[in-house]
């Protein structure tokens, strides 16, 4: 048995990708420690874990609200979130090593400091396992795959690859300038060395897990040796279904907002005014909180939250902000997705979306009720595409895949009879 430390973002839709993991870790019999969301103490507590809060400072500090315009702009903004609750994660993960003597530290992709922290304290002694969680598509350069950020789609031909090479170090190069000088002091200040690129930013720990699967996830040859692609890790709070979701008698159209707050509660209200005439019931979640703004209309209705794999058994099309749980959770059932991406990721994972054939997109600039309301039905001709996809997120495991991993790294001492030698 493992003592296994997991350290999240404060962000719901990271705390739920790692849940999954440590839930799988559970049942195999490691001990299970967490820092976390506040919100989430109580939850995950009465899971069996031994759950506690991230330092309070920490997600006090927040993105600007709406995002900058622009998805470069809006990813330098979390960039300068993450390098200021760094120096507090670092301290805080340091403070749980040294109550809890982990043998696995499992951090958040997000949480700088805690990424730093964990290196440190991997090296100092073998048999340490320091593990990256990757809940959402890696910003890791590859040849094979169009420089993050934008939304390129993938290169076609010569002039695509010809496109990809010059607009690599362009966009890279940004990103680079903006994380690196932040990211290489808090790198000092634990007591670590600098990195050099975003590639080496990525590729510190000794295995990183990421939560899609290809073909959603653009295929590359050049993956790190250390990364395990083990596809969408499903959790939800066990929260009971609404009594109103079985007197649905229409197909359903679930419409999602993200958990942080980024101006997107516009989509439910468009979604609400395009559907209004058809032969559709939406559901929409907003879990960044519900407005009076946005009332039911029509007998549809408007949620803080409801869980997803409960609607997403009778959706025909999911509409999402391009955030990648709700996206993947869709097509993980084979339910095509008309994704409208906001900020951040989204627009990769919208990208990725169009590429795999699994559904539609439309930004933001351009939602309006007749183009959305095409964009669904284009995204509802697109089913065969989201149930290949589905099929591949089923063969590349989930949490049970994480878990494997995990333990095929483990010190014999501290497997639960893994057979780590299959035939």
């Amino acid at each position: 048995m493992a003592t296994v430390l997991a350290y999240t973002s404060p962000a719901k839709g990271h705390v739920f990708p790692m849940t999954a993991i440590l839930l799988e870790l559970a049942a195999r019999g490691h001990r299970i420690v967490v820092r976390t969301l506040a919100s989430e103490v109580a939850t995950l507590r009465s899971l069996g874990f031994d759950a506690g809060p991230v330092d309070e400072r920490i997600p006090a500090i927040k993105e600007p609200s709406p995002l900058p315009r622009g998805t470069l702009a809006a990813l330098r903004a979390g960039i300068t979130v993450f390098a200021q609750r760094a120096p507090f994660e670092a301290a805080d993960l340091r403070a749980a090593i040294e109550r809890h003597r982990p043998d696995v530290v499992l951090a958040d992709v997000n949480a700088w400091g805690a990424l730093a922290e964990a290196e440190r304290w991997a090296a100092r002694r073998s048999g340490r396992l320091f593990v990256e969680l990757f809940p959402y598509t890696p910003a890791i350069p590859s040849r094979d795959a169009p420089p993050f950020g934008p939304g390129l789609p993938p290169a076609a031909g010569p002039l695509g690859r010809l496109r990809d090479a010059v607009l690599r170090p362009l966009i890279f190069g940004s990103l680079e300038r903006a994380v690196l000088p932040p990211l290489n002091v808090v790198r000092g200040d634990v007591g670590i060395g600098p990195v050099a690129d975003a590639r080496e930013l990525f590729t510190r720990a000794a295995l990183m897990l990421v939560t899609t699967a290809e073909p959603f996830e653009y295929p590359r040859r050049d993956w790190p040796e250390q990364a395990v692609l083990v596809g969408p890790c499903e959790w939800e709070p066990p929260v009971a279904e609404p009594e109103w979701l079985a007197a649905v008698r229409e197909p359903i159209v679930l419409v999602t907002t993200s958990s942080e707050a980024q101006d997107d509660g516009r989509l439910v209200r468009v979604a609400l005014e395009a559907l209004a005439d058809e032969p559709f019931h939406v559901v929409a979640t907003m879990p960044a909180g519900v407005d009076g703004a946005y009332t039911s209309r029509g007998g549809h209705h408007v949620e803080e939250f409801v869980p997803h794999s409960a609607v997403l058994a009778r959706a025909v099309v999911a509409v999402t902000h391009g955030g990648m749980g709700a996206t993947q959770k869709a097509l993980a059932r084979g339910v095509p997705v008309c994704a409208v991406p906001f900020g951040r990721d989204q627009h990769e994972v919208a990208r990725r979306v169009v590429s795999a054939g699994a559904g539609s997109m439309l930004r933001p600039s351009r939602l309006s009720p007749q183009r959305l309301r095409t964009a669904i039905v284009q995204a509802r001709g697109r089913t065969a595409g989201a149930q290949r996809i589905r099929d591949a997120f089923t063969a590349a495991g989930g949490a049970a895949s994480a878990a494997d991993a995990i333990e095929r790294r483990l010190p014999a001492s501290h497997r639960t009879g893994l057979d780590l030698n299959p035939a």
